[in-house]
């Protein structure tokens, strides 16, 4: 995820976001808080290091040229000055981009200490709000500073509307809104094929406006992250890509080949660190389902507060194949099983494993949990659980919670 959990067991209750941590996956947060001086002066540093060996280069060309200048023979080469007009149908990567990099923005959150980092966001409707991750902006959120910046350079402050810890989802509105903001078209996510192609955008390791491609993957890949702070856990039933995402995608549009939004590009698995400190892409990144931050986005602009779904059960964060244990003591010594809840109108009992959600494997309770919250409240479902080695099947109805607390 966007910051990296080792492995462990603890619990979590659907009433509240808790627990121990989960090793489901390792990610990126946005650029390490640092102050703001220090991130410019590296990237001042790898800049000027380019710069340095683009003039050796240079130098080195000049001299060979001077070298065969003072030979006896010379070649006198003619080219056309022109290579006629260069066109780009709109389905192309390249016409793509172009529709879609006007409506993409680099975000950077600053605390009220001077800390902060880059991340992404995109234009989600013509009245200013911008889509992005939580992590992205949580440094701005008690008294920090945001400014959202457009590929033609026009910078914005901005405010945050909601921001949903569990769900890594966050909506920010620019101040002083431009009219002719153009919202990017959000697809179906649920209609996504694996070897479908994507195209992702966003300021990787704080290069703005970088656009890189690759494939689905896979799908509903289980995925499980702090954020940052320990304090909060995300959970997401996953789109997983190889197109490149590293430290400060975070936020961006994942698109289809049409250029449909089909993602929120959010974490990454990484095999080390950079030079800078920071993972990097292995070919590995998950992006969260738009058509799940659609519906969040909306409760946030609406209410300002997340809404999940839940079954009223405290399962266990333990990694294993086996399946989500309901555990015997909930969070604080609480009951494990809401009273009234929906997993006790459906007879659920501590140390029930729950197998299946519907038609999805479950096994762990990271993947019941981002399963659960890819529903809504209201929505009917059927477990399917093991009680004293036999399985047994329930239909129940999701209940809600609102808020991150």
């Amino acid at each position: 995820m966007y910051a990296d959990e080792g492995a462990g067991g603890g619990s979590y209750t659907d009433d509240g976001v808790g627990g121990g941590g989960s090793g489901w996956g390792a990610g990126f947060p946005p650029p390490a808080p640092k102050p703001r001086s220090r991130r410019g002066g590296l990237v001042a540093a790898i800049l000027v290091a380019a710069l340095v060996a683009g003039g050796i280069g240079g130098g080195l060309g000049y001299t060979l040229a001077e070298n065969n200048d003072s030979s006896d023979s010379s070649t006198t080469v003619t080219a056309s000055d022109s290579g006629g007009s260069v066109q780009r149908d709109a389905d192309t990567i390249a016409g793509v981009a172009q529709q879609a990099l006007p409506s993409t923005v680099t975000i950077e959150a600053e605390s009220s200490s001077g800390e902060g980092g880059t991340g992404t966001g995109f234009v989600f409707d013509k009245e200013g709000h911008i889509l992005t991750n939580n992590h992205v902006v949580a440094d701005a959120v008690d008294g920090g500073k945001l400014t959202a910046t457009f590929p033609d350079g026009k910078k914005y402050d901005a405010e945050v509307v909601g921001h949903a810890a569990g769900y890594d989802v966050a909506v920010i509105k620019l101040n002083d809104a431009p009219s002719n903001l153009k919202p990017l078209t959000l697809g179906n996510s649920d209609q996504v094929a694996v070897g479908d192609s994507t195209i992702a955008i966003g300021a990787p390791f704080g290069l703005s406006n970088t656009v890189t491609t690759g494939i689905i993957s896979a799908k509903d890949r289980p995925v499980a992250s702090s954020d940052g702070t320990g304090s909060n856990a995300s959970y997401m039933s996953a789109l997983q890509t190889d197109a490149s995402i590293n430290p400060g995608n975070s936020g961006g549009p994942l698109l289809d080949a049409q250029g449909n939004v089909i993602g929120i590009n959010s974490a990454i698995q990484s095999s080390g660190s950079s030079a800078s400190g920071q993972s990097g892409s292995i070919g590995l990144g998950f992006a969260i389902p738009i058509n799940q931050a659609k519906y969040v986005a909306q409760e946030l602009i609406e209410t300002g507060e997340p809404v999940y779904a839940k079954i009223g059960a405290s399962v266990s964060l333990e990694e294993t194949t086996d399946g989500a244990k309901i555990t015997e003591e909930g969070a604080s010594g609480s009951d494990p099983i809401e009273s009234g809840g929906p997993a006790d109108d459906a007879g659920l009992e501590p140390g029930d494993i729950i197998t299946k959600l519907d038609d999805t494997v479950i096994d762990s309770g990271p993947t019941l949990i981002g399963e659960i919250w890819t529903h809504k409240p209201g929505d009917k479902v059927k477990i399917t659980y093991e009680r004293d080695g036999k399985s047994r099947t329930a239909d129940l109805t999701l209940g809600s919670r609102v808020g991150d607390s």
